[in-house]
C-alpha cells in the first residue's frame, strides 16, 4: 500500500502537463485580422475583457434587472467567458464575415472549435479535464448551462462593440460600419442586463483619463 502511494506521488511531481503553457500562447493570437487598427488586440486579452463584462451582466441581471427570470451564476459566467476563444490557439481568429457566410460553414467550423477544444483538454491531467470540459464545451442543453452561456455570448459582442467604439475615438474609421452591425446585433438580443451595460457602462470608453476621473 505504502509503495502504490510512493509511486502515485513519483507520478504527480514528474508529469508535466502544458495546458496552461499552451494557453499562454493566447497573446500571439490577434484579432480583426482583415481590419486597420490603431491598436491590436490578442485573445489573451479580448477573454479577460470578455470575463468582466459577463460578470458584471450576471450580477446586472441578479441585482438589477431578474424580472422573474432565473438567477445566473457570475462566477460560472467568468470561467467559461476566461476560455471562449481558447480554441483559436488552434484554429487561428476566423473573421465573423467568414464565419457566419452560411449555414455550412458555420457548422463545420464549430465542429473544428469542439475538437480544437478536446485537443487542449487532453493536455490536462485526466482528473481535471471534467471541469474544464464544463468550461470550454458546457452542455448546452442544461437550461443554467444555457443562460451562462447567452450572458458570455452577449458579453462577446458587447466587447466587439467597445472594440469598434475605442478605435473610432481614437481617429480610425475603420471599424464604423462593424460598429453599427454589432450594435444592431446586440439591441436584437433583448435582453435587460445587456441594455443596463450600454446605458450605464459604454460611454466612458475612450474618455482621456483625466474625464474618466474627474
Amino acid at each position: 500500500m505504502e509503495k502504490k502511494h510512493e509511486s502515485m506521488e513519483n507520478e504527480i511531481t514528474t508529469e508535466q502537463y502544458p495546458f496552461f503553457a499552451m494557453l499562454d500562447r493566447m497573446q500571439y493570437i490577434n484579432r480583426w485580422g482583415l481590419m486597420r487598427n490603431n491598436r491590436t488586440e490578442n485573445i489573451k486579452e479580448h477573454s479577460m475583457d470578455v470575463a468582466m463584462v459577463a460578470h458584471a451582466l450576471a450580477v446586472i441581471r441578479n441585482t438589477i434587472c431578474l424580472d422573474g427570470r432565473s438567477p445566473v451564476n457570475p462566477l460560472a459566467a467568468m470561467g467559461e467567458a476566461l476560455y471562449h476563444d481558447a480554441t483559436e490557439i488552434i484554429t487561428g481568429d476566423l473573421p465573423t464575415p467568414i464565419k457566419y457566410r452560411n449555414q455550412e460553414i458555420t457548422k463545420a467550423y464549430k465542429e473544428v472549435e469542439n475538437t480544437a477544444s478536446e485537443t487542449l483538454i487532453d493536455l490536462l491531467p485526466e482528473a481535471m479535464r471534467k471541469d474544464y470540459r464544463e468550461l470550454m464545451l458546457p452542455d448546452l442543453t442544461n437550461a443554467e448551462n444555457l443562460e451562462v452561456h447567452k450572458i458570455v455570448k452577449a458579453a462577446d459582442r458587447i466587447c466587439a462593440l467597445l472594440k469598434c467604439v475605442t478605435e473610432e475615438r481614437s481617429g480610425n474609421t475603420e471599424f464604423s460600419s462593424a460598429k453599427v452591425s454589432i450594435e444592431a446585433s446586440i439591441r436584437a438580443l433583448c435582453m435587460p442586463e445587456v441594455e443596463y451595460f450600454l446605458a450605464h457602462f459604454l460611454e466612458p470608453y475612450g474618455m482621456t483619463l483625466d474625464d474618466i476621473t474627474k
